[in-house]
């Protein structure tokens, strides 16, 4: 029996027919990836949502720095929504714009105009705008390789906010030596470096880190490889540098899926990302063996449920609407573009 929350919303999604989009995150809940239209990583999505002219409102159900890149993207007539405002980003919010702001100065004071500012899409507005306002690109997990080239020809160094373990997992894929990168804790004088040190380096990562994909451990591989030897790992490039090194292919959240569609009848794979992405698979594939490298589970990408996606949808248009800045979306748009146009 369906139940009486589903059935509501598909009824208000068949009233509102072509004016309504709503946008699931790879991570969410099943019920929810059911209801929702479009399904992927969260550019993706803004940007299909975005291109999508009859759409007057937007729902997205992710979390709160994705609903603000659809806002950024958003066409006048387009108003966005969240169904929980409380679905934040602990890895986001590791990089406030004032303390990201207070260090971009005193690097600058200590090597000169030599560095361009990369952020990290999982970050909210005011970061891609300052990173738009300084000559600086926006990335995905899928792009950053192109994004430090890019990077590169612009200028000595970059500065890689808010992720360290992609800046540094990207940075290492280039064949950046070590010694070349450092990580800036803005808690600490100098973020933790010596004046030498920030000079010498060509990537500065920022000390930020995803909770989900840092749960997963060398212990967790080596479990596994022992107890299935045919197995292939396939893991997210926020994991730690350690656990990327161990494993057989690294990527996005869609790479990861493709990874799956794209395995051979009877495979067995082990993921490491959030645990919603990978139950769907392993119900999806039932013809290849599908496991978790650890149970890690998003906390808030887990706060968008039938209840408060309702909620919004009764009240669409009124409720939990995300806008940005206009100077704010501006500066941010010349970041994103910039990422568009590699």
């Amino acid at each position: 029996m369906m139940n009486s929350k589903k059935e509501k919303i598909l009824k208000i999604k068949k009233d509102l027919g072509d004016e309504l989009v709503i946008l699931t995150h790879h991570y969410q809940r099943k019920e929810i990836v059911e209801i929702g239209d479009h399904q992927g990583d969260s550019f993706a999505l803004s940007q299909k949502a975005a291109l999508d002219t009859k759409a007057r409102f937007i729902v997205f159900c992710g979390v709160h720095f994705m609903a603000e890149s659809a806002a950024i993207l958003a066409q006048p007539h387009q108003t966005v929504q969240i169904p929980d405002e409380e679905a934040g980003c602990w890895m986001a919010d590791m990089a406030d714009i004032y303390v990201v702001d207070k260090a971009w100065r005193e690097i600058i004071s200590i090597v000169g105009e030599v560095v361009v500012p990369m952020v990290y899409m999982n970050c909210d507005s005011a970061l891609k705008a300052f990173c738009g306002r300084h000559g600086g690109i926006v990335c995905t997990s899928s792009n950053s390789s192109a994004a430090f080239k890019w990077g590169f020809s612009q200028r000595d160094k970059i500065l890689f906010l808010p992720d360290q373990h992609l800046g540094r997992n990207t940075a290492n894929q280039m064949g950046i030596p070590p010694e070349k990168m450092i990580v800036w804790d803005p808690g600490k004088p100098l973020g933790g470096n010596t004046i030498e040190s920030i000079k010498k380096a060509s990537v500065i990562l920022w000390d930020g880190y995803c909770l989900v994909h840092t749960r997963f451990k060398t212990e967790h591989i080596n479990k596994m490889r022992n107890k299935f030897p045919e197995a292939k790992i396939v893991v997210h490039p926020e994991c730690t540098r350690e656990v990327v090194g161990l494993a057989d292919a690294v990527g996005s959240t869609s790479f990861i899926v493709k990874y799956v569609d794209e395995a051979p009848l009877g495979s067995t794979i082990i993921i490491g990302t959030e645990i919603n992405l990978i139950e769907r698979l392993a119900l999806q594939y039932q013809d290849k063996n599908i496991m978790a490298l650890h149970h890690s589970l998003c906390p808030n990408m887990f706060k968008i449920n039938l209840k408060n996606l309702l909620q919004t949808l009764e009240n669409i248009g009124q409720i939990n609407i995300i806008s940005v800045d206009d100077e704010i979306k501006k500066d941010a748009c010349k970041a994103l573009y910039r990422m568009l146009d590699l």
